[in-house]
């Protein structure tokens, strides 16, 4: 089952327009050093106090289907998961996070196998870890979905579907890193297998895709055109 997302162009909304500038990646930085109060002794050196770094904030993931799953540890050409589910399964947000984009219309024509175009209805999410999570193939999209609005960890995004280049009902799922944020449909469908992680979260284990994704983009980078082929 091949999906993919619709170029920027066409239906999405970007977050600048509807938060007034661009959901962030985190950064995290390090907290102040703390200054040595005066010692009551003139002769006595104050003893330094080390800097420490404050901690990334806490992130919850949660499986992003509701109802019975089943999904395989393999998918065609690119990593991702096909998480299969009946027609009208809950799909749900898998982290706090910002929606980046989304494809409200299903706009992939057979007769044009566009790959730009064959995820059909979809949602692309930045989470709070900084990572890129993708939804494809929906039937409908949550009308309180848009560019820009802010979702937290198992709210209702919409309904598992086969819009696109689908031919039974699925999500198909994808992680990657931000890179361009919106449009570029060959990252975003997804870079790394995502199978060990729903695994985890279906269990209600913590497991983030953080270390696994920030390796890939030191190794491989963002390109800016879809690859020969995709």
């Amino acid at each position: 089952m091949r999906s993919h997302l619709v170029p920027l162009g066409l239906v999405t909304v970007l977050a600048l327009a509807a938060c007034g500038g661009p959901a962030e990646r985190p950064v995290f930085t390090p907290a102040a050093a703390a200054t040595p109060a005066p010692s009551a002794t003139p002769d006595a050196a104050p003893s330094p106090s080390p800097s420490t770094a404050a901690s990334p904030p806490a992130v919850h993931h949660v499986f992003p289907v509701l109802g019975k799953t089943s999904y395989g540890r393999t998918h065609h050409d690119y990593q991702a998961t096909d998480i299969m589910a009946p027609c009208g399964a809950t799909v749900v947000a898998a982290i706090d996070g910002v929606v980046l984009e989304i494809s409200p219309v299903d706009l992939y024509d057979p007769k044009n196998d566009d790959g730009a175009t064959r995820g059909g209805k979809s949602v692309s999410l930045l989470g709070d870890d900084g990572v890129r999570y993708y939804g494809s193939h929906f039937s409908a999209i949550d009308a309180k979905i848009r560019a820009g609005v802010r979702v937290t960890a198992g709210q209702q995004l919409g309904k598992v579907g086969r819009t696109g280049l689908a031919s039974a009902c699925h999500l198909h799922f994808g992680m990657s890193p931000v890179c361009a944020r919106t449009g570029d449909w060959w990252i975003r469908r997804g870079v790394i297998w995502p199978w060990r992680y729903l695994d985890a979260w279906r269990k209600g284990t913590a497991k983030s895709p953080v270390p696994e994704i920030s390796t890939w983009e030191s190794k491989n980078g963002c390109s800016t055109k879809p690859p020969k082929g995709a």
